[in-house]
């Protein structure tokens, strides 16, 4: 049935509602807008063809895929998928499927750590049933990594240590921050503590805000196991993103980029300071240059 003749008959069907307004049965005026109900049900899930989605699921995706980077409210995907538990079917995109899908809560909990630089969106107006899909690719490993997930959020280590343990097992492939706050049982400091791996503890966590802008929005990566010098750690994230835009986010000795990684040379990138730290050297872009982990150990050891 289209969407018109669905329709005409729910429009037939509260012409006719006037009588049972006019009865005193409460359950005769229930019992009547029940196929209105279902017929407005019928109406929303017709907006999107069979044709073009034949399942709840399919509709939800379809719906996210033709508004990406937009604030999608629940009640939309309630109208378009035709469920009641459409949520469930958003989890299901998300951790099975593997599409980029936050919610209004993460997405607020990471703009608290300036790692939702989205033009155009207020994470501020965004509810618990907002989403927004944050990219078009959709990620085919995402399956593993929940499970994977899943098993260290039941250990009993800190918040921290689970997000350090989860990264480590993914060291070289991004990783969202959905999972991440899920490892956190949904803790709202997941987001600070990852930028606490990065800047007390100085393991190389590298977002689209902190070092990486070819990375998605809403990506973490892990780019090396290993943690940067004690003395490196104490530098400003927005110094550090300036350093590395100047340089051009490369190796000013190798040259090296994030365009050659690969898991054979995983290498990544750091600040080295001209004069150094112990020596009063200041933490200023002037005194900073970038280098690749192979080249600033080699700097070291000379």
């Amino acid at each position: 049935m289209n969407s018109e003749d669905i329709r005409n008959k729910l429009q037939f069907l509260l012409e006719n509602f006037e009588q049972e307004l006019q009865s005193g049965s409460l359950r005769n005026k229930v019992l009547a807008l029940v196929p209105c109900f279902n017929h407005l049900r019928d109406l929303g899930k017709s907006l999107i063809p069979p044709t073009v989605a034949g399942s709840a699921r399919a509709r939800i995706l379809h719906y996210f895929q033709k508004y990406p980077a937009v604030i999608i409210s629940g009640d939309e995907l309630l109208v378009v998928s035709g469920i009641q538990e459409y949520a469930r079917r958003v989890r299901e995109l998300k951790v099975q499927f593997g599409w980029s899908i936050v919610s209004g809560l993460t997405a607020r909990q990471m703009a608290e750590e300036n790692e939702f630089p989205l033009p155009n969106i207020d994470m501020t107006t965004m509810g618990p049933s907002d989403y927004i899909l944050l990219s078009a690719e959709q990620d085919r490993d995402a399956a593993h990594r929940w499970n994977l997930a899943n098993e260290i959020r039941r250990e009993t280590s800190s918040v921290r240590d689970k997000i350090l343990k989860y990264l480590r097992k993914n060291v070289g492939q991004t990783v969202t921050g959905e999972e991440l706050k899920y490892l956190a049982k949904d803790k709202s400091e997941w987001a600070r503590r990852v930028r606490e791996l990065r800047t007390e503890y100085g393991w190389p966590v590298v977002t689209r805000n902190t070092g990486r802008p070819d990375l998605e929005v809403g990506m973490y990566l892990l780019e090396a196991d290993r943690q940067s010098p004690e003395h490196d750690r104490s530098i400003p994230d927005p110094v550090k993103r300036d350093v590395l835009r100047r340089d051009n986010y490369k190796c000013t000795v190798c040259q090296w980029s994030h365009d050659e990684w690969n898991r054979s040379d995983p290498r990544h990138l750091e600040l080295h300071h001209k004069k150094h730290h112990a020596q009063g050297g200041d933490n200023t872009a002037s005194n900073l240059v970038t280098v690749c982990t192979v080249c600033h150990d080699e700097i070291h050891r000379k």
